[in-house]
């Protein structure tokens, strides 16, 4: 069996893949450009990835894949429509990043919400000691006890957040296109209108892609908190750095991006200095621990794949 792994880095170079080694014969690449992928695909039997496109231009010579998996629960940069019709499985992973993302969810939306990033400015700048006044509640914040939290995308990572949501005592709506028993489900722009901490956990397809646009970010309350952990195409991104600019909303952060990594260029650059923004580089569901349960489920889903099963498929 011949196995390339195309982009090694994404997966932390403290991760050992020896479990994939094992395997077969395997090939790793710390990363590969778009004009590298074609040639590097051209024998193999299995490619592993996790950021990198594969559509038909660089996979219509790759005469001997068979499976195609990803180091992630969403496939959206994979032409799945190509795989299914030329007979190439995709297979991703489910489920093992859920405790990770939701604690860099909550986590942001703390800083963001308790305005840990001025208070802390506060302190290292000198300005604490030179002060003479032992505390300091300015800008001010507020409990999350009571608050309404409104969860977009209701799978393995939405219902986690809404978990530690409900632990601090606030308010929980959910946002889901089955309405989940048990919960409160509402449509987006109640969700957008009523909620005062709003965080996106839904995959990226045709009808989620700018689900918060200027409209809805509109009918936001002027001090909410957006939290984006979802994929960067839910957002507007225009929008919401206007939104913040205008002062609209009360604080953004993201973990996601159309562009990764972001370049000047990028709408998010004109805010990711403010105090109110939190941008971090889509590390969000990797955790040492998650980082480990991934690949875990990529051999087992190989394994599978080779005995005939279809466990871990999306084609």
């Amino acid at each position: 069996m011949k196995i390339t792994v195309l982009d090694a880095l994404t997966l932390g170079d403290d991760l050992s893949l020896q479990p994939l080694q094992e395997l077969g014969e395997c090939t790793i690449y710390p990363s590969t450009a778009p004009d590298e992928v074609e040639n590097r695909l051209a024998d193999t039997e299995v490619a592993v990835l996790n950021k990198v496109k594969l559509h038909e231009a660089n996979l219509k010579h790759a005469a001997n894949l068979k499976l195609i998996c990803v180091a992630a629960t969403g496939y959206d940069n994979i032409d799945i429509s190509y795989c299914r019709a030329h007979g190439i499985a995709v297979c991703n992973v489910e489920g093992y990043s859920s405790h990770s993302v939701a604690q860099l969810t909550v986590a942001a939306v703390l800083s963001l919400s308790t305005h840990l990033n001025e208070y802390r400015q506060f302190v290292t700048s000198g300005d604490y000691t030179k002060g003479g006044v032992a505390n300091r509640l300015t800008p001010v914040y507020h409990e999350l006890y009571g608050k309404t939290w409104g969860v977009v995308g209701f799978g393995g990572i939405g219902k986690e957040v809404g978990k530690i949501a409900e632990a601090f005592g606030c308010n929980l709506l959910v946002c889901k296109r089955t309405p989940v028993e048990g919960y409160r489900c509402v449509d987006i722009d109640t969700l957008c209108a009523q909620s005062d901490i709003i965080t996106l956990h839904t995959p990226l397809n045709d009808s989620t892609r700018n689900l918060i646009d200027a409209w809805r970010l509109s009918l936001m309350k002027r001090d909410a908190i957006l939290f984006n952990a979802a994929r960067g195409a839910v957002t507007d991104e225009h929008a919401v750095s206007e939104a913040v600019q205008n002062g609209t909303i009360g604080g953004f952060g993201s973990d996601v991006y159309t562009v990764e990594p972001f370049d000047a260029t990028h709408p998010f650059d004109a805010i990711k200095h403010l105090p109110n923004v939190l941008l971090t580089p889509h590390m969000a569901w990797g955790a040492y621990e998650a980082r480990v349960r991934c690949l875990g489920e990529i051999v087992l889903n190989i394994k599978d794949f080779y005995a005939g099963g279809r466990k871990g498929r999306v084609d």
